[in-house]
Formats: C-alpha cells, sequence, structure tokens
C-alpha cells in the first residue's frame, strides 16, 4: 500500500512539472512578442502604456477565441475543468505572457502618481472594460465559427 501511494504522489508530481513546463515553453515566445511589440509602438504612442494597451486587448481576444476553440471541439459546449496541454501551452504560457496585468498595473499606478487623472481613468476602464468585451467577443466568435 505504501509504494502504491508513493507511486501516485511521483506521478502527480512529474504531471505537475511537466505543468509547469508547457507553461514555461509557452511564456517565452509570448514575452518576447510582448516586448517587441511594446518596444515597436513606443516611438509611435505617446506614452508606452498605450502599447502595452494595445497588446493586453489583443491577448485578450486571442485567448477568448482560443478558449472558446478549445471548449468547442473538445468538449462541445462545456468548458473544461481540468487545463490540458495545449490550453497550458497557448493559453496560459502564451497569451498569459503576452498579456501583463503587472505592468499595467504599475504603468496605471505612474499615471495616477503623476496625476494625469483623465489618463488614468481612461486607461483603466477602457483596459478593463475593454478587455473583458474583447475576451468575450472572441469567445463567442469561436461559438459562432463552430456552427
Amino acid at each position: 500500500m505504501q509504494v502504491q501511494t508513493a507511486l501516485i504522489r511521483a506521478l502527480a508530481a512529474a504531471g505537475c512539472v511537466f505543468d509547469a513546463l508547457l507553461v514555461a515553453l509557452g511564456a517565452v515566445p509570448g514575452t518576447w512578442l510582448r516586448l517587441r511589440v511594446v518596444n515597436h509602438f513606443q516611438p509611435v504612442v505617446p506614452h508606452k502604456h498605450w502599447g502595452t494597451f494595445v497588446v493586453n486587448l489583443t491577448a485578450a481576444f486571442f485567448l477568448g477565441l482560443f478558449a472558446g476553440l478549445h471548449t468547442v471541439i473538445n468538449y462541445g459546449c462545456v468548458a473544461p475543468s481540468d487545463g490540458s496541454p495545449i490550453m497550458l501551452l497557448v493559453g496560459v504560457g502564451f497569451f498569459g505572457s503576452l498579456s501583463t496585468f503587472s505592468t499595467f498595473a504599475v504603468e496605471l499606478l505612474g499615471e495616477l502618481q503623476s496625476r494625469h487623472w483623465g489618463e488614468f481613468i481612461i486607461l483603466a476602464v477602457a483596459s478593463v472594460i475593454g478587455g473583458l468585451l474583447i475576451a468575450g467577443a472572441g469567445y463567442r466568435l469561436a461559438f459562432l465559427y463552430a456552427n
């Protein structure tokens, strides 16, 4: 009985390592792409946070689309309850690292500290509401595509 318990624990630990590796492998290109896009937009937009804004909304749309397609293809109309390898690699790893909440929060804090109230409110509302709406649009588009 102890051998079986140890084997089950070892397999579970190996599964966690494999899941973490998938997320890490997806995160590397997502982070690189975010850096490239934000740096590309920096000379074009008045503040760097608008590049982050564009990347975050783009990532939200494609994550919604990918999650919707993944749900339709693998589960019918029921959302998955566990992390499949492709969702960990692409959804969590790539799109999760392409978007960045921490950078958004720091850039938003910078606007607050600079007392740019209008820009702070526009960026906060547009990012949160816009992100939810565009992720939902991507998710819905997946279901429309499937039907």
